[in-house]
């Protein structure tokens, strides 16, 4: 199979893209293959919850671009190339964008979370989004029942926590989300939450 195969080789970063197709559950670290597991119903339904809201409203804005996973996120400085679930990126940010990767940090990373990516997501991801420059990110994690936001002060991550349920983004202007969205299950459809943040009538 060919991702047991180059997953236990060391590639470049350059040979990762152009082995690696859009249906290959991958990421790169240090000339590693990291092979992942697909994703659940229940990640699937907030991840399709987070894209629609963030990308409702960011569009509406006119504010920048958000992508959903798969697309890499490089950072060329730690050797790593993560597949964030969500990402924004920046109106003046956007020459960073290439056709299959962001060339930089994010200005916002969301990763949802699971039993087997969860060590990563709150460790190695952490770390490395924090020594990457990425602006600010959310760990939705739905077994749990939690959520968390960290955003960039100093070039350190501060954990930021919701006032009375509500959390408000620094890099995304304007932009408040209940927790509870995130938690629900199944998520409220993203047109209910733009309608609340009054970007839809």
């Amino acid at each position: 199979m060919k991702e047991r195969e180059l997953a236990a080789e060391r590639m470049s970063y350059e040979e990762f893209l152009a082995w690696c197709d859009e249906d290959t559950l991958a990421e790169w670290v240090d000339g590693e293959v990291v092979m992942y597991s697909p994703a659940s119903r229940r990640h699937q339904e907030v991840q399709k919850f987070l894209l629609g809201f963030l990308d409702g409203y960011v569009r509406s804005r006119e504010l920048g671009v958000v992508l959903g996973a798969p697309f890499q996120m490089y950072l060329e400085p730690l050797k790593r190339a993560r597949e964030p679930d969500v990402l924004f990126i920046k109106k003046e940010n956007l020459g960073r964008l290439h056709d299959t990767h962001l060339e930089g940090p994010a200005d916002l990373v969301v990763e949802v979370t699971s039993e087997e990516s969860r060590l990563r997501d709150y460790g190695e991801k952490l770390a490395e989004y924090e020594l990457g420059g990425v602006g600010e990110y959310w760990i939705v994690d739905p077994e749990r029942g939690e959520v968390r936001f960290f955003q960039r002060k100093g070039g350190r991550f501060i954990p930021v926590f919701p006032d009375e349920g509500v959390y408000r983004s620094a890099v995304v202007p304007g932009l408040w989300v209940r927790v509870e969205w995130l938690l629900s299950d199944p998520p409220p459809p993203a047109l209910e939450a733009l309608r609340e943040l009054g970007v839809i009538p």
